[in-house]
């Protein structure tokens, strides 16, 4: 009897395993950590294995980029259908530091197998899957009898994302003609659980700021001086204060400007996820919700702009009193974006709100630093829908919608391609990202190679009938 597409997908899966899983554990060897400098040479050596491997996975073509920073990876193999779309997979090869004292129950550089989990630095974020598109796409050709891919296939693995990419949007732009393409996939998320299946169509953006307050040019006498020259402490303490309203909304004049506000069934696709806030808030290390009234906490973290104040400081810290008036005092804020916002919109109302707040006396400087941006995928896209179906596929069973509280470089993909973004991963909350003893459920991750593997036919076929 004949195997259907999809029992020849899981069969070559099976049959090749152990190679993967293998092949896979001498990635994770190479101690690929950005952020630290005596790790440079293992960076570009992971890079290079990188583009090994992709070379004998059949990618005809593949780079490696140099940046200011640390090397991406680029790949291509075009489709033998001159009709198809191109699709971008972007993902990262450089990993969070790790050590053994850091808690670790096993070396951090040395995989092992304990039950069905894969535990290593990298495991999940990223190069696990990352990796797993090696094997999708091999099993797609094993299973339709193609020489090439459905659509025509492209990869972008960067080796700063943990260092915030510095060097990313840069690369972007001056590589875009050969970046180009109709749809991005970005392998470095989750799903929201083992037995939940979801995809994420949405990543908040972000901008930071340090406001500095000067008043007396040095610390003064409290008593000598104390309420009849201004405070750069105090003025901090009232800008902090009028921050937000008190229905807990960014009270900035055209912050909200631009806004998408969540529609009915993206509310309703919120609700129907198996949240338990009382178990959130104890991840959270936290007593009580608290944010926008008239939001649920995922359309909080999910859906909706926020500014939060990361460290505000001035005058005498140490133990005991000090009677000042200290010359300067400190604010650190950051904002998360939501579709429709812009950057330098919110960093102009900013800088105008803050002026507004600052008594005479004291003088105010703002430095942003770059801003991140928002990216959205509308539920009807024919990607999307191609992405859900592949993974329903693999997994069996219906999947969810999330989007991501965090930020991260796929808006700069967006932005400067103008190609919708989605996201395919299979890391679970548990997996320990950027923490001790980081792991990869293996069931999972075969998974992922399973929708892989499922989506490029899905996608070249849909993306013509799409209206």
């Amino acid at each position: 009897m004949s195997q259907t597409p999809d029992s020849a997908v899981r069969a070559y899966i099976e049959e090749h395993r152990s190679l993967f899983l293998d092949r896979l554990a001498a990635w994770l060897r190479i101690p690929s950590v950005s952020a630290q400098p005596h790790h440079a040479g293992d960076v570009r050596r992971s890079a290079d294995w990188l583009a090994a491997e992709l070379r004998d996975t059949g990618f005809p073509a593949v780079e490696v980029w140099p940046t200011e920073g640390a090397p991406a990876v680029y790949a291509e193999w075009p489709s033998d259908d001159p009709e198809a779309p191109t699709v971008l997979v972007y993902g990262h090869h450089d990993v969070q530091p790790a050590a053994r004292e850091d808690g670790w129950n096993s070396e951090p550089f040395e995989p092992v197998v304990r039950g069905n989990r894969l535990y290593a630095r990298g495991a999940a974020d990223d190069k696990g899957q990352v990796f797993f598109h090696t094997l999708g796409v091999r099993a797609h050709l094993a299973a339709t009898g193609r020489t090439a891919p459905a659509v025509n296939l492209k990869l972008l693995v960067e080796g700063e994302e943990e260092s915030g990419s510095p060097h990313f949007r840069a690369l972007v732009e001056q590589r875009a003609e050969r970046l180009a393409a109709d749809a991005v996939i970005v392998s470095d998320t989750g799903m929201w659980s083992e037995d939940t299946p979801t995809v994420c169509t949405g990543m908040r953006g972000l901008a930071e700021c340090e406001i500095r307050l000067y008043g007396p040019d040095q610390d003064i006498h409290s008593g000598s001086f104390g309420g009849a020259v201004p405070n750069p402490a105090t003025a901090a303490a009232r800008l902090v204060a009028a921050l937000h309203d008190e229905h807990a909304r960014v009270a900035v004049p055209g912050f909200y400007d631009g806004v998408i506000e969540l529609t009915d069934r993206e509310r309703e696709l919120f609700a129907e996820l198996p949240f338990d806030e009382e178990e959130w808030l104890r991840t959270a290390a936290s007593r009580a919700t608290h944010g926008e009234a008239d939001h649920t906490t995922l359309e909080r973290v999910w859906a909706r702009p926020t500014a939060e104040v990361n460290g505000i400081g001035g005058g005498y810290q140490g133990p005991g009193n000090k009677t000042i008036i200290p010359s300067s005092a400190l604010v650190k804020l950051s904002f998360r974006l939501v579709a429709g916002q812009d950057p330098d919109h919110v960093e102009k109302a900013v800088r105008d709100w803050a002026a507004g707040q600052v008594p005479a006396g004291i003088r105010c400087e703002i430095d942003f630093g770059a801003a991140t941006r928002p990216c959205l995928t509308p539920l009807d896209h024919p990607a999307l829908r191609s992405v859900v179906r592949a993974m329903e596929r693999a997994f069996g069973t219906p999947v969810r919608f999330t989007r991501e509280g965090g930020s991260g470089p796929a808006a700069d993909l967006q932005d400067v391609l103008g190609a919708p973004v989605l996201f395919l991963g299979v890391s679970v909350p548990s997996d320990g990202w950027h923490a001790p003893d980081e792991k990869v459920e293996l069931d999972l991750l075969l998974k992922g190679a399973e929708t892989s593997a499922y989506l490029w036919s899905d996608l070249a076929e849909h993306w013509r009938s799409a209206p």
